[in-house]
């Protein structure tokens, strides 16, 4: 779709409209969760808005409460999959730098061991 605010054709688009699988954690009418297919820790779940937001750069006051529900409902999650009370990691990349690699805002929900320190140098 190329309509402002609708899925294009990222990889998560596609996931968002069920044209490719995915292990789906949640989904409502602002956001879809699902479970990455690489993952780098016990549990990796992706949240994105089901509206694109590119980067983090291009968020406006009318996308926050799209960012607040995309954090509450990673603590739900966290909490569901039993990593809240040792802890988590959120992580949202932003461009080339900053490690962006489909440019359809998402957020890394990381946790199921100690996940090390942020940066390695």
């Amino acid at each position: 779709m190329s309509d402002e605010g609708t899925p294009k054709d990222t990889i998560f688009g596609k996931i968002i409209r069920g044209e490719i699988p995915a292990d789906i954690v949640f989904r409502d009418d602002t956001v879809t969760a699902f479970r990455d297919n690489s993952p780098r820790a016990p549990v990796h779940i992706l949240l994105v808005p089901n509206h694109v937001i590119p980067t983090i750069a291009d968020v406006t006051e009318a996308d926050e409460p799209v960012l607040g529900h995309m954090m509450t409902v990673a603590a739900r999650l966290a909490e569901s999959e039993g990593i809240a009370e040792d802890g988590f990691r959120l992580i949202v990349n932003c461009r080339d730098h900053g490690g962006q690699e489909v440019y359809h805002l998402h957020m890394h929900l990381l946790g199921g061991r100690p996940l090390g320190p942020m940066l390695v140098r």
